[in-house]
């Protein structure tokens, strides 16, 4: 199903977005910062499976084709709108009802460190049905079931099509499990994501 008129609807009104990935996202998740408008009024919450040097080289790349403030998440950080916010390896990154991140060194989930369910199940805490979250290409099962939550408490679903994913088990188990109220293809996501 493509960005219907509701779906385009409650991207306007989305204060934030969340992107998930891990193998095979990098790519996509490089085009969407380079779509983002500068006035895009919203944050935007990158979670992606990174090993810890990995940052210095996507920060560097993303910094120099985004029209927004992009940066590492730090301990205690007040989320801010007009800001890409980038998980920080080794953490799970958490959003606090106070508007602030905090950083949590317990136990990997799905052996990875951060864990899209870890962060967008505290955004559907914090922020309810305000936020967006889109999952894309990754070799298994984290976000799934940070999805189904998020879509439990009415916020907009949504996962890469299998059939465009480079590895198509994360976005797969959004699916299996109910997760994505949305599949769309990676120029249907291009799309919204350009919507002003």
């Amino acid at each position: 199903m493509g960005p219907d008129k509701n779906l385009l609807d409650r991207w306007r009104t989305t204060e934030l977005l969340l992107l998930g990935g891990s193998a095979g996202s990098f790519k996509l998740l490089f085009q969407m910062v380079k779509l983002l408008p500068d006035d895009l009024d919203k944050t935007v919450i990158i979670v992606i499976h990174r090993k810890r040097n990995f940052f210095s080289e996507i920060a560097k790349l993303f910094a120099e084709n985004t029209r927004i403030s992009l940066r590492e998440i730090e301990d205690k950080d007040v989320l801010e709108k007009n800001t890409i916010y980038i998980a920080p390896a080794n953490y799970h990154t958490l959003i606090e009802k106070g508007g602030y991140f905090s950083l949590d060194v317990s136990e990997a989930v799905w052996y990875s460190k951060p864990s899209i369910d870890v962060t967008f199940e505290s955004a559907a805490e914090a922020y309810q049905n305000r936020c967006m979250a889109i999952l894309l290409s990754g070799a298994n099962q984290d976000g799934a079931e940070g999805m189904l939550k998020l879509r439990k408490i009415g916020a907009v679903t949504i996962a890469q099509d299998p059939e465009d994913a480079e590895m198509d088990e994360m976005p797969l188990a959004a699916i299996n499990n109910g997760g994505a109220r949305y599949i769309l293809r990676t120029d249907e996501i291009f799309k919204l994501l350009h919507t002003q």
